[in-house]
């Protein structure tokens, strides 16, 4: 009995796993202009600033140690913030990259390929950063570098520059407002 229940939470879990990593939601990103109004700005500066450990051991050495947890549990909340603005944006690039992948020019069909693995990957790390970020809300002294999250979503950005240079060349610009 208490097998089974295990195999279904456990089955469960997996399940809801692979629905937030495929994006959850459908709609249809065929387009630049179908971007609009559904991404969420990341100022990849401050998300990089706050997840900076030179940053944590400036504060650390500067504050009092109480001052630290309660600060440093912001800069987490913050940073979550941040994590689920990306994993948002990269849901829309993610359906932006399914849809270039049916295109006839094998350019576009690779770069489309490109841009949704790579939205697949910072979805997936997003989730993992996410809970290692709740941990250090509730352990705001442990140690945790997040930098490899802020590089992949870079890199997802240049990709879909990539994609769009290839398929609207003179709205690569409008991309990066969005992103």
């Amino acid at each position: 009995m208490i097998l089974s229940f295990t195999l279904i939470v456990v089955a469960l879990a997996i399940l809801g796993v692979l629905l937030y990593l495929e994006g959850g939601n459908r709609s249809s990103v065929e387009q630049l202009e179908d971007l609009k109004g559904l991404t969420r700005p990341v100022d990849l500066d401050a998300f990089r600033n706050l997840v900076d450990p030179a940053e944590d051991d400036f504060l650390r050495a500067n504050m009092l140690p109480r001052q630290f947890r309660a600060v440093q549990r912001q800069r987490m909340r913050a940073a979550l913030e941040y994590i689920g603005n990306t994993a948002h944006n990269a849901a829309f690039l993610l359906r932006m990259g399914e849809a270039a992948t049916r295109n006839s020019d094998p350019r576009v069909a690779q770069a489309g390929k490109d841009l949704m693995y790579s939205a697949l990957r910072l979805r997936a790390y997003a989730l993992l950063y996410s809970i290692s970020l709740y941990v250090r809300i509730i352990f705001p002294q442990s140690r945790l570098s997040y930098g490899e999250l802020v590089d992949n979503y870079q890199h997802l950005s240049a990709l879909a520059s990539q994609l769009c240079l290839i398929q609207h060349p003179s709205q690569v610009s409008r991309l990066s407002a969005l992103l």
